[in-house]
């Protein structure tokens, strides 16, 4: 089951640590440096000061040259520190989000089929692609400029509290109604970042669903209901986005229009101070920079607040992700597993999906080097016995061994590098089929790639295609028919010499011929693997040793005379 949908508040940010942490030491440097450049950036306003008060009004160029070259030499030190500043944060915010990238990737390696069969790929793709790249922007463009805004702002607050604090009262009497208006509005803007994510998840998991059916789509003649079903979902994005933006802007237009009629009470103050001899001009000169970057760092905060709202809500959706538990999870001190020496044993087994019955108390053995069929009818539990025997699932009640030790006490690598399993729709990647027989074997040679392309029974296909194994199978292999797919992925299956083979409805697109061909180069191939059919042609099922029917989530065996088969424990 997947988890309560996570929370986007503030502790979304909180939850971070553990992807900064590592960092921590590398982000003190950049916190040291980034003080360093505000505290340039503070000096430049005083200058005014100086150059009005001490330069101009006393007439003295030598001190006006001074002031001005200092004044260059400041802004230039702040320019070069503010760019190493950049380099060095933009370089650590690109590492974090990359360990979070591969934390999130990770995960979804150790979710069972159960959770991809609920989850929208539309859905899971928008949180892997859109989510992430949204908490990558904000972590690059936004929390280091909400950092260097903070420390400019405290030290603008603290040079106008030194040169005049009751300006600085009449110039902050606003800003409680700025924060107010922020607030109420940003949260607003949380909850409707948040809408249009998942609005923009529907647009996209329909896209994704109608893209690999739209064979189906046209041969019924579909296409505007299509188009009305995507209308649908289009409109509840725009609304949302339209409301989004409406909340976005009024987020910093409202306080913004406070804190620009503060800087006239400031004038106005400020003016009164310096014709009652009681101010100098330099001084109000200097104030008013200051004002005028106080105000900045505070309008941009707010700006930065539907950036920051956006980016809590992509935090939650992964975390959602992140916080779905591994149905399967692997010891902390796994048994070590061996090529099957003896038999793998069903005790008791009972799995159900969300309530019902799938396999009810089943208990069988198959012994080591025999050729198993599974028969039964579709929705039986065939499938899910071989998802239970590679350990995607674990049952309900009872356990599972392979050579005495419990499925749940195994190293998880070891128990899939010896029992490999070829589903019933064999997936492809975009690459050729050498590479995808020899996936994740970079060192597998190109005679052991062609040995089991010829006992998958792909000889004479290959022979005849011009690039030979070069060609390439396409998104999803549709560059290649269905039969040939399969025979690819069986292919793959036997170049890792597994000591058991698990083969869902593996010729289903096959025919008579190819189907023997088949057959025979399994055994040429394992001569001594355990070998498991899930089938419902016959013909192969004769071929086998032993024979499991399942019926209502129970076995019944048919075994051949004088060969070793599946026996009932």
């Amino acid at each position: 089951m997947t988890s309560a949908p996570a929370v986007a508040d503030w502790r979304t940010y909180g939850r971070l640590w553990v992807f900064v942490k590592p960092y921590t030491g590398a982000l003190a440097a950049v916190g040291a440096i980034s003080l360093v450049a505000t505290s340039l950036t503070l000096v430049q306003p005083y200058f005014s000061k100086l150059l009005i008060d001490e330069a101009l009004l006393k007439r003295d160029m030598d001190m006006l040259v001074l002031l001005a070259g200092l004044m260059f030499l400041v802004t230039a030190a702040g320019f070069a520190v503010n760019i190493l500043t950049s380099y060095k944060y933009l370089k650590i915010s690109a590492a974090m989000l990359f360990d979070m990238r591969v934390a999130l990737f990770r995960h979804l390696q150790t979710l069972s089929p159960r959770f991809y069969a609920r989850f929208r790929l539309g859905d899971l793709m928008s949180r892997l692609n859109a989510d992430v790249g949204e908490a990558q922007r904000v972590s690059a463009d936004t929390l280091l400029s909400v950092l260097s805004n903070v420390l400019f702002l405290a030290g603008s607050v603290a040079m106008m509290l030194w040169m005049e604090w009751r300006l600085f009262l009449v110039g902050t009497v606003l800003v409680p109604a700025c924060i107010v208006a922020f607030l109420y509005y940003q949260r607003r803007l949380t909850d409707l970042t948040k809408d249009m994510r998942e609005r923009g998840a529907d647009v996209g998991s329909h896209f994704v669903d109608s893209i690999l059916g739209m064979r189906v789509v046209t041969s019924l003649m579909a296409d505007k209901h299509e188009v009305e079903r995507f209308r649908t979902r289009s409109d509840a994005f725009v609304r949302t986005m339209l409301r989004t933006q409406l909340a976005s802007f009024m987020t910093g237009a409202l306080p913004g229009t406070l804190l620009t009629a503060s800087t006239a009470m400031v004038f106005l103050y400020g003016g009164y101070l310096i014709i009652d001899d009681r101010m100098t001009i330099g001084t109000l000169v200097a104030f008013m920079a200051y004002h005028a970057r106080l105000l900045t760092p505070i309008q941009t905060l707010m700006a930065m607040s539907a950036s920051l709202a956006s980016a809590r809500v992509a935090l939650a959706r992964i975390f959602e992700i992140l916080d779905t538990p591994a149905e399967v999870t692997e010891r902390q001190a796994p048994l070590a597993v061996e090529p099957l020496r003896h038999a793998i044993r069903l005790e008791h087994v009972s799995v159900r999906h969300d309530r019902d019955a799938v396999l009810t108390d089943l208990s069988l053995e198959i012994p080591r080097g025999v050729t198993c069929a599974v028969l039964g009818p579709s929705g039986v539990g065939k499938s899910t016995l071989a998802d239970l025997l590679v350990r995607y699932i674990d049952p309900n009640e009872g356990r599972i061994l392979i050579d005495g030790k419990d499925l749940r006490d195994v190293a998880l690598g070891d128990l899939r590098r010896e029992v490999i399993l070829v589903d019933q729709t064999p997936y492809l990647f975009n690459d050729t089929i050498a590479a995808n027989i020899a996936f994740a074997l970079p060192g597998a040679s190109r005679t052991d790639i062609a040995a089991a392309a010829a006992a998958a029974g792909l000889t004479e296909t290959i022979g005849r295609l011009p690039e030979g194994f070069e060609t390439r199978t396409g998104e999803r292999g549709l560059a290649l028919s269905a039969g040939e797919r399969q025979r690819v992925a069986i292919a793959r299956a036997l170049l890792r010499r597994p000591s058991v083979l698990i083969l869902d409805e593996p010729t289903s697109a096959l025919d008579s011929q190819t189907e023997e061909l088949v057959a025979d180069g399994l055994r040429s191939m394992l001569p001594e693997a355990t070998i498991i059919v899930i089938t419902h042609k016959p013909a192969l099922a004769a071929r086998a040793d032993a024979i499991i029917a399942l019926e209502n989530g129970r076995a019944r065996f048919e075994g051949r005379a004088g060969q070793p088969h599946a026996v009932q424990a």
